[in-house]
């Protein structure tokens, strides 16, 4: 059984890949994979901690915190089930660095932002992180550095790591008052 899933995943993911030739379209792909990347989303919300004293300075640590966590998570899930990534050229950082491919960092920290931003608002971060996470999402898939599977695995984890993180705000305010 888990034979034939591995093989429909396989089959699934392949049609939705890009040709190396895929123009503007590939283009667009690997923009939307390198947004979800850690470092750029922990950068820049370094920087709003840093800069602002009201409610996006709480949103901006309450972000970081989780993705921080999160990572730790998909890092220990990717060096369990230790799945190699799908064959190909694009994406040799990741590749090099991580080449465990289930679930997806990068699906699971995109959905994790959304749902934070749908917890915590304001409602325009919300809306534009709901549209933009499926995106980072399939452009993984259709550059080949993950599977189908490993994207739904990631999604799922983001969910539940965002509900939890939501759920968890309001202590972690309170007992560390001097980051959120």
């Amino acid at each position: 059984m888990l034979q034939k899933i591995l093989e429909f995943d396989y089959r699934a993911s392949s049609r939705l890949r890009l040709p190396e030739s895929g123009g503007g379209v590939r283009i667009a792909a690997v923009f939307l994979a390198h947004s979800g990347d850690s470092w750029f989303w922990l950068a820049g919300l370094l920087l709003i901690w840093l800069l602002r004293d009201d409610a996006w300075h709480t949103r901006a640590a309450l972000m970081a915190v989780g993705l921080l966590f999160l990572a730790v998570l998909v890092l220990a899930i990717k060096f369990t089930v230790r799945r190699r990534r799908p064959e190909g050229k694009w994406g040799a950082i990741y590749r090099n660095t991580d080449p465990h491919s289930f679930p997806s960092g990068h699906a699971a920290r995109a959905i994790f932002l959304a749902i934070l931003a749908i917890g915590l608002g304001p409602l325009w971060l919300a809306l534009v992180l709901i549209l933009w996470a499926p995106l980072v999402s399939l452009a993984r898939v259709a550059l080949g550095v993950h599977y189908l599977s490993d994207i739904l695995a990631g999604i799922v984890l983001g969910v539940a790591a965002g509900l939890v993180m939501l759920a968890a705000s309001p202590l972690l305010a309170q007992h560390f008052p001097f980051v959120f």
